[in-house]
């Protein structure tokens, strides 16, 4: 970065706000990505952290003007790549802005800025004594980055993604200008839903800097059920029969018993289910326990029709707790040892025949063990693929494994990405399988925003 243009950006951020330094930006040069695939970031980074909409503005009003590629950073949480500096340029931490603006009981909605963390999103809807549905798994994620990503997680089985929260986004063009979209309506159909096309769109078009979001009552009461049975088949084959039964819990995630034992195992708690290699774990929720209890039972008969061995109840809170560690820190037990992570969504019915075939397929290739696990109630799995240190595959036959299950996924009526999006990751694969004439109206619609391609190229968008 040239000293002159250094100074411009300390003239509008503050000179404390511009960092150079390796030790200084080495944080902001990774994700969460597996250290075997994450991209390699570019030398020539420079980290700016803005600490309003008015400096978001004036930075990439600077950066379009000189043709600096620029990289909006939110919480670093994702497994794409997205968020990597790949080029030298500007990358651009919203983590100063992360105030919550608003907590509006009587509409249950929040306006916060982007830097705003998932848990201090919880902590402030629970405060007013409100619920925020959506939770991808990282608390540390910030908003900005769950919008532009439209991120997931395993609530969306009853709740949705982040895309049916947002209903007003604020975001800074490449030019500086800066757009209020939406706002606290419900319903509006006013010309074209340009808020929706930046939702989703992993800082390819615009930065977003301020969100309002959907609120919802606080559930009064939650339960907490973990079927165990002795293949993943049944386990995978009962997701279906419970929805058809009518069953919508917050969360079904299906992992097995390793895994589990694994993540109990990095955080110090111990897996409680004795029986069984494969579980079905459930979340509930609703106004009375002795409601959640029905269900529950209901739950157990369809499961035991279809093969359960035994289920789990945790009623008290720090049995929940735990278990919903347990859960989340499945990736984390197994990333030293992980080639990748793929995101794969089939249609819910077909749950049970992905992994069926993935298993079978992952034998073809000698593999020993395959982690699949994610949130069953919606289609969403993540088969981790293993280093062959840790029973997995060879890493020269990384490629060709992972085409096949794209392939396969595919063929099932699926996609290669549900939540995790395309970052530089999965560019490749997105590219391959996507309709041509898709990929030209996409990059039209990118050159319309962002005419000089400054906003985190090299990402979404085949070059």
């Amino acid at each position: 970065m040239r000293p002159e243009l250094l100074k411009r950006l300390e003239e509008i951020v503050g000179p404390k706000n511009v960092l150079t330094e390796p030790e200084a930006i080495l944080d902001y040069l990774a994700d969460e990505t597996a250290p075997a695939i994450r991209p390699r970031a570019a030398e020539g980074v420079v980290v700016v952290k803005p600490g309003s909409t008015e400096e978001v503005a004036r930075v990439l009003e600077l950066a379009n003007e000189l043709g600096i590629p620029v990289f909006p950073r939110g919480g670093g949480t994702g497994l794409v790549g997205g968020a990597i500096p790949t080029r030298p340029g500007v990358v651009l931490s919203l983590e100063r802005m992360n105030r919550i603006l608003e907590v509006d009981v009587e509409n249950m909605m929040i306006t916060v800025e982007a830097g705003v963390t998932l848990r201090q999103l919880e902590e402030a809807a629970d405060e007013a004594g409100l619920f925020f549905p959506p939770h991808p798994g990282d608390e540390m994620a910030t908003v900005g980055g769950m919008i532009a990503c439209n991120a997931g997680g395993a609530r969306a089985v009853k709740y949705g993604v982040m895309r049916s929260y947002v209903t007003g986004l604020e975001v800074v063009l490449p030019t500086g200008d800066v757009l209020w979209l939406g706002g606290k309506l419900l319903k509006n159909v006013a010309g074209y839903d340009l808020m929706h096309l930046f939702i989703g769109s992993e800082g390819t078009l615009g930065v977003i800097t301020k969100a309002i979001l959907r609120l919802f009552p606080k559930p009064k009461a939650t339960l907490s059920l973990v079927l165990a049975y002795d293949n993943p088949h049944d386990a995978v084959r009962t997701v279906p029969k419970l929805l058809q039964a009518g069953v919508r819990p917050l969360a079904i995630e299906f992992m097995e018993r390793d895994v589990a034992e694994k993540s109990a195992q990095l955080q110090g708690l111990k897996w409680r289910l004795e029986k069984g290699r494969s579980y079905l774990y459930i979340i509930l929720e609703g106004d009375e326990l002795e409601e959640l209890y029905g269900v529950a039972a209901k739950i157990d008969e369809i499961g035991r029709a279809s093969g359960a061995l035994d289920t789990f109840v945790a009623m008290d809170r720090r049995d929940q707790e735990e278990l919903l560690a347990i859960r989340r820190k499945i990736y984390s037990a197994l990333k030293k040892h992980t080639l990748d992570i793929l995101d794969i969504a089939v249609p819910p019915a077909r749950i049970a025949d992905f992994v069926e075939e993935a298993l079978e397929l992952a034998k073809a290739y000698g593999v020993e063990f395959f982690p699949i696990y994610g949130h069953a109630g919606d289609g969403n799995l993540h088969p981790q693929i293993l280093t062959k240190e840790a029973g997995g595959l060879e890493e020269e036959k990384l490629d060709e494994f992972r085409e096949e299950l794209y392939e396969l996924a595919l063929r099932m009526g699926g996609t290669i990405t549900a939540e995790h999006g395309i970052g530089v990751l999965r560019l490749g694969p997105f590219s391959k399988h996507t309709d041509e004439r898709l990929l030209k109206l996409m990059k039209a619609i990118k050159a319309v925003f962002d005419p000089k391609g400054i906003l985190n190229p090299g990402k979404v968008i085949p070059l």
